[in-house]
């Protein structure tokens, strides 16, 4: 009897502390899976003969330029990113069809400074009057930004104000693809396909101002274009970028009085947002594949065919005293150009094509959100940010009396706990699952030995075609 009942208080004693062990067990337990489904692929930067200091030379090396042809992590990526990974600016490989479609990114998101902070605040404002309202109003951040996202991208695309209906095929695409990356929704490829056939309608109408690359053969190429540009990868990225960065303020009083006291202080602004992105960056592997043999000497020499994993927040981590802990005042004496802070790419090798406008608009909306409100949050904050960054909004004019914030910050902190041990159970059932699927379809190895580099069917009687982008499927997430 004494021995069951020490078992049973040892399983209890286990369930209660669970928060605080399973789900690092379980990220280290999806890791082994993912090597054991692929393959222990590629050579992980900074490591080995290549440490901190030589990264960004081995990033920008001439050969290092190949994007998905040869590497297994392609099949996942193309399955996550899909429809039209094929036409995706990030997955493109080098050549006339890469080369325009980066011209008509860089034309799509250019235009002057002013207008480009108006558009920014202006969605804001209309998303913010409409989702939080009241006096004070638990959020998810990520959730409160895609509607904005969506708004900004529709505009610069279509160049005019975004419909309803528009923004919520726009968000719910976003939604799909960053939930099934982070593994805590599968994939539902009807929800992408609703967008695709809206796109292919408008592409029809002749709706959309630009100048499309010739390169992208059917109009199925243009949609899928649209769609993994501007209403995946843009929406998602500035969508989790402004999260960390309104996250970050929300934990840090002292940094959100002095942007508050301040707002058009744009030199700790811009410090506030290169520390978040330093600690929080975007992407956490990029992988390259050699095209051809690179030699950098003492021993970093790699075949061609390597595949390249350049790993952001290890390199973003060293370099510093004490990359831990979030200072911006760190950035008054460093120079993000000199310092191991990439969160745009580089120069050399492919870099973000909105590392211009991204600093300008999420400064417009930062302000925005921080001239109606207070933030307040005591969730976990990491650089995946499965939760989507829960946060308490309370109005400026209105504000709660201190012992009510403070019991909703109690309930965060401990329903964060909970979430986190369900959250990861999901993400380890549903990231094998995502795994094993794309590892089956081979989606980038299937494309590439039908086609070239470019495009071009490697079988000259296969002409391109539309397929409907609604075919019904047998998988529910397919």
């Amino acid at each position: 009897m004494r021995i069951r009942h020490a078992v049973a208080a040892a399983a209890v004693a286990g369930a209660l502390v669970s928060p605080y062990w399973l789900p690092k067990q379980l990220v280290a337990l999806r890791a082994k899976v993912f090597e054991k489904v692929n393959g222990p692929e590629g050579v992980t930067v900074p490591g080995g003969p290549v440490g901190p200091e030589r990264f960004q030379e081995l990033y920008a090396h001439p050969a290092a330029d190949g994007r998905s042809k040869g590497a297994g992590l392609s099949d996942l990526f193309w399955y996550w990113l899909s429809p039209g990974p094929e036409v995706h600016q990030e997955h493109l490989e080098p050549g006339p069809r890469y080369e325009a479609v980066a011209r008509t990114t860089t034309a799509v998101l250019a235009g002057p400074s002013p207008d480009l902070s108006a558009a920014a605040a202006r969605c804001a404002a209309r998303v913010l009057d409409e989702r939080v309202t009241g006096r004070a109003r638990l959020v998810r951040l990520r959730d409160l930004m895609m509607p904005v996202w969506a708004e900004f991208f529709y505009e610069l695309v279509f160049r005019e104000p975004c419909p309803p209906h528009a923004r919520a095929l726009i968000t719910a695409n976003a939604e799909d693809v960053v939930n099934s990356l982070k593994n805590t929704r599968l994939r539902h490829m009807r929800r992408r396909r609703r967008l695709t056939a809206y796109l292919l309608r408008r592409l029809a109408a002749g709706d959309v101002p630009h100048r499309l690359p010739a390169e992208l053969a059917t109009p199925l190429d243009r949609a899928h274009y649209l769609q993994g540009t501007y209403f995946n990868t843009a929406v998602v990225q500035m969508s989790e970028a402004m999260a960390h960065l309104l996250l970050v303020i929300a934990q840090h009083p002292d940094v959100q009085r002095r942007l508050a006291a301040d707002p058009d202080d744009d030199r700790y602004l811009g410090n506030v947002m290169n520390e978040t992105l330093r600690m929080y960056p975007l992407f956490g592997i990029a992988h390259r594949i050699t095209s051809a043999d690179i030699d950098l000497g003492d021993g970093a020499s790699y075949p061609a065919g390597t595949v390249l994993c350049f790993d952001y927040p290890a390199y973003h981590a060293t370099g510093y005293d004490d990359p831990e802990v979030f200072d911006p005042a760190r950035w008054d004496l460093l120079s993000a150009k000199d310092a191991h802070h990439i969160p745009f790419g580089i120069a050399a090798n492919r870099p973000c094509p909105a590392w211009r406008l991204s600093p300008l608009v999420m400064r417009a909306v930062t302000r925005e959100v921080l001239r109606r409100f207070t933030l307040h949050s005591s969730v976990s904050h990491t650089r995946s940010i499965p939760h989507r960054a829960p946060c308490l909004l309370v109005a400026r004019a209105d504000p709660l009396p201190r012992p009510g914030t403070a019991a909703v910050l109690a309930f965060l902190r401990v329903r964060d706990r909970w979430e986190d041990v369900a959250r990861s159970l999901l993400q380890f059932a549903l990231g094998t699952v995502m795994v094993v699927h794309a590892r089956r379809l081979r989606m980038a190895e299937t494309w590439f030995a039908a086609h070239d580099t470019q495009g071009r069917p490697l079988d000259p009687t296969d002409a391109p075609s539309d397929r409907p982008p609604d075919a019904p499927s047998g998988c529910p997430y397919h």
